[in-house]
């Protein structure tokens, strides 16, 4: 009692007190309330206080009194041993009947000491009990919490993984599907190259009297290796690239000039039908395309073409993709258009044509079935029926 008198004689707002026991050694009513009075006197002194106790008096009073809290460290009954954790805001429970049960003291004596404590004291040790089965309750679900917390992030970064790995492979797969792509185009730009140039020699070589089943077997095997080539260009223009598609800013007329987008090469429109589908001459080929299949170069003129006589030739507008109008023409001109015509209508997989040559004399139509006769990708041909031209139209079934 000397040491707590001099201590509050000493104390201030920057001290820092310790009590053990505070209040031991005499009457327990009397010791609990000298204790409360000692704490609250060093609290008016802005001291800090710790303060060790076993009065249910000083439990309710940290309870119930704003600015002091109460603490405890836990106790494992069952080995009788601390597990030095401090619990914060609960007051320690007495555990004198359970130790002294657990060192064997006879179960009469301790249900006989049950009976002496204080109604109040009871009550007061009970509510502790089930705050302290509250608290482990609480302890278990927190745990468990933290367990699915960690599992869940652990599964987070795993996907997190997965799918970072499944980007990178996406980029490889797209990196391969555009060198396929770029390989197979780049092979059908180099054949139709080819095609065109072969073409040329053709032409050279009827045009000097040369072997036309030689040249007709020449233009056989150009058709299959084009037939090829579309089919690889086909399936090239299938791969996703991550390029934007190529759209004209108006509609493809007459005389405009246009990139085929399969072929990758450039020609000009010599006839749009009806349904928008175009014929495209290339160097000396024409080919059918749809007007999606084609880009408007902008800022090319018009092309005017040259017959060969030396005199504009007319373009005329087909009424529809499976016919060409030759009337007007001459008649190398005339044959030579016919022939252009035959291939892009064998590369369009078209099965039957028109020819207009008109009545007129018959020559002009005697010129192109004679060479109808030499084409051997003609099936057959014939002469239009009622209301199909008559004799001034020339149908053809290709193979």
């Amino acid at each position: 009692m000397t040491n707590i008198v001099r201590i509050l004689n000493e104390c201030d707002d920057r001290s820092l007190i310790l009590f053990d026991e505070l209040g031991a050694g005499t009457d327990p009513t009397e010791g609990a309330a000298l204790a409360i009075s000692v704490i609250e006197r060093a609290r008016q002194c802005g001291a800090t206080i710790a303060a060790t106790t076993h009065y249910t008096e000083l439990k309710v009073y940290a309870t119930t009194q704003p600015g002091v809290m109460n603490a405890s460290c836990e106790f494992d009954v069952e080995s009788l041993r601390p597990t030095y954790h401090l619990l914060i805001g609960i007051p320690g429970k007495s555990n004198a009947f359970a130790i002294a049960q657990r060192l064997g003291l006879d179960m009469d004596v301790i249900e006989d000491a049950k009976r002496r404590v204080g109604t109040e004291s009871a009550t007061f040790e009970a509510t502790i009990e089930k705050l302290e089965q509250v608290r482990q309750m609480l302890d278990r679900d927190r745990n468990e919490v933290a367990d699915k917390l960690r599992t869940a992030e652990a599964e987070r970064k795993k996907a997190a993984q997965l799918r970072a790995e499944l980007s990178v492979r996406l980029e490889k797969a797209d990196e391969k599907a555009r060198r396929d792509a770029e390989r197979i185009l780049a092979d059908a730009r180099r054949t139709a190259e080819d095609v065109f140039q072969e073409l040329e020699n053709i032409r050279k070589m009827e045009k000097n009297n040369a072997d036309h089943h030689q040249a007709n077997e020449a233009r056989a095997a150009l058709r299959r290796k084009l037939n090829l080539a579309e089919e690889e260009a086909a399936a090239a223009a299938q791969q996703k690239l991550p390029e934007e598609k190529k759209v004209s800013s108006r509609p493809v007329k007459a005389g405009d000039t246009v990139e085929l987008l399969s072929l990758g090469v450039k020609g000009t429109v010599t006839a749009v039908s009806a349904d928008r589908v175009l014929t495209v001459r290339a160097g000396i080929m024409n080919v059918t395309a749809k007007e999606s299949e084609v880009y408007l170069v902008e800022g090319a003129k018009p092309v005017q073409v040259i017959s060969s006589s030396g005199k504009p030739a007319k373009l005329r507008q087909a009424t529809a993709a499976s016919e060409i109008d030759l009337r007007g023409m001459e008649r190398f001109e005339a044959i030579d258009a016919a022939e252009r015509f035959l291939d892009a209508a064998v590369m369009a997989k078209l099965k039957e044509v028109r020819i207009i040559h008109g009545k007129g004399t018959g020559v002009l139509r005697q010129a192109i079935q004679t060479e109808l006769k030499k084409n051997k990708a003609v099936k057959s041909f014939r002469l239009g029926r009622y209301g199909e031209g008559e004799s001034g139209v020339t149908v053809v079934e290709l193979k």
